[in-house]
């Protein structure tokens, strides 16, 4: 993106100087416990602008109110434990969702990512490689060893996940949905679905792993900055 270019003063005869470029992406931070709903809507008009060019690329964080998904690799509810309505009764949604992926669970002291970009590649298996690649990065400033599987998309730290993926590329090659990063993440909630459609992995959070209270704002400054390495 070009630079904004400040006018000479005619007063001073000071030539004209570059200012600061405007970001390559757009931050946003949803406030409180955003209802999925209302932030799928968010997205689905996040990328009708954005393919317009009406906005820059952005990044959208927000943590959700209890809400299970399913993505398309979902063919029925075998993954949804007792089933939906059992769910419900539990005190959360269930969406069945147009992302990629199975099931999986959002709720409080999970941070959730949706990047709305324009892909200039369109290697789909790179950008989700990069999607990962941002968290491992984060939590090695943890201390901790995450690492890709090779036959399943997310982020693991040993032999558990801790970070789900799952996204979507509209016309345009825009991008949207993202990636789930447990951090202070109640588990138990994962207890009634198979995460992902994996049995043979757990799942844990980065406060799990380290034994210690994590501030989230702290954790969304670490992803933030890490993302903007990768995409910015």
């Amino acid at each position: 993106m070009p630079a904004r270019v400040l006018q000479a003063s005619s007063v001073t005869g000071r030539v004209a100087v570059p200012a600061p470029p405007e970001p390559a992406v757009e931050v946003r931070r949803l406030p409180g416990l955003t209802p999925y709903a209302r932030a799928w809507e968010l997205q689905r008009e996040l990328v009708r602008r954005r393919k317009n060019d009406e906005i820059s690329d952005t990044f959208v964080m927000c943590e959700h109110s209890p809400v299970y998904t399913m993505g398309r690799a979902a063919r029925d509810a075998s993954n949804l434990g007792a089933g939906e309505e059992h769910l419900r009764s539990l005190g959360a949604e269930v969406f069945w969702s147009d992302r990629g992926g199975d099931a999986t669970f959002h709720g409080p002291g999970q941070l959730v990512g949706y990047p709305i970009l324009r892909l200039r590649s369109h290697d789909t298996h790179g950008y989700l490689r990069s999607l990962e690649e941002v968290l491992v990065r984060v939590l090695q400033e943890y201390g901790l060893d995450g690492w890709h599987h090779p036959e399943y998309t997310g982020v693991w730290v040993g032999e558990k996940k801790i970070a789900a993926i799952g996204v979507k590329f509209s016309s345009g090659w825009i991008s949207s949905h993202g990636f789930a990063l447990n951090v202070s993440t109640d588990l138990s909630w994962f207890d009634h679905i198979t995460p992902c459609g994996i049995r043979e992995f757990g799942v844990t959070s980065l406060e799990r792993e380290l034994g210690r209270t994590v501030p989230m704002p702290e954790v969304e400054n670490k992803v933030v900055e890490s993302f903007l390495r990768a995409f910015g």
